[in-house]
């Protein structure tokens, strides 16, 4: 099995151990919580709700934790404080577009904290859309061969994937050999088109999720440049309220 996807080195994800995973939790939490709030606990009525579920069990939670969560979001949509999502955009040193996405119950401590990350890096946060625009939404996918194969090896390739698509209505922007997996994007839109024609097709999804890709990459130097951007990529994957960081810095 490919141990990594295609698309792994555009979103930065935290790395479970026993220090981190309480914090993992709470994000993942957060991240049920909105979605609750927004369309509802059924995740078959609720696509939004299915991608949380699938980005929690991904990063290692229990399937009892993520149902709790769903329990807990119920109640809070009702009586507690409400998530919102809030998007950041600005420049890591050397020009390097960065994108934060973030959920938080309480923006007005939120900003001003992820303002000064970026400015003890020597970045600094811009007005809404003056990055967003280097980036473009995607659904991603990362597909093995269907369980019912019976072979525990089994390889996929990519005109397996593409014909079962394409017979689905869909035409993707782009699949990728996986080593025994093929990754799979497509417009963000098509997301639950995609995951169902997938499904549909006996396939196994190993991983599914909507990210932003940079249309176009800066050059980032060895040395101090590197461990600046990474330090600052760092420092706000460790903030409570960061769920998900993109930039189109090249890193060497």
């Amino acid at each position: 099995m490919a141990k990594h996807s295609h698309w792994d080195n555009i979103k930065h994800k935290k790395k479970i151990n026993d220090k981190k995973k309480g914090a993992i939790i709470a994000k993942m939490g957060k991240l049920i919580t909105v979605a609750v709030q927004v369309a509802g606990g059924n995740p078959d009525e609720n696509p939004r709700l299915r991608l949380a579920m699938d980005k929690a069990r991904s990063a290692g939670v229990t399937a009892e934790v993520v149902d709790r969560a769903i329990k807990k979001a119920a109640g809070e949509g009702k009586n507690g404080k409400a998530m919102v999502e809030i998007t950041y955009e600005g420049y890591a040193p050397g020009g390097v577009a960065m994108v934060v996405q973030a959920l938080t119950d309480n923006r007005t401590r939120t900003a001003p904290e992820i303002k000064k990350l970026f400015e003890k890096a020597g970045g600094s946060i811009g007005i809404p859309g003056c990055v967003a625009w280097q980036f473009k939404p995607k659904a991603v996918f990362l597909v093995g061969a269907a369980a019912q194969t019976g072979k525990a090896n089994a390889r996929l390739d990519e005109e397996q994937v593409m014909n079962a698509l394409i017979e689905a209505g869909i035409e993707p922007d782009d699949l990728v050999q996986e080593e025994d997996q093929v990754s799979v994007a497509a417009e963000a839109s098509r997301f639950d088109a995609v995951s169902k024609a997938l499904i549909a097709a006996g396939f196994t999804i190993a991983s599914a999720d909507r990210i932003l890709v940079p249309e176009n990459r800066v050059p980032v130097a060895a040395g101090e440049p590197a461990t600046v951007v990474e330090g600052l990529v760092d420092s706000l994957e460790e903030h409570d309220d960061v769920q998900e960081i993109y930039h189109n810095g090249e890193m060497p």
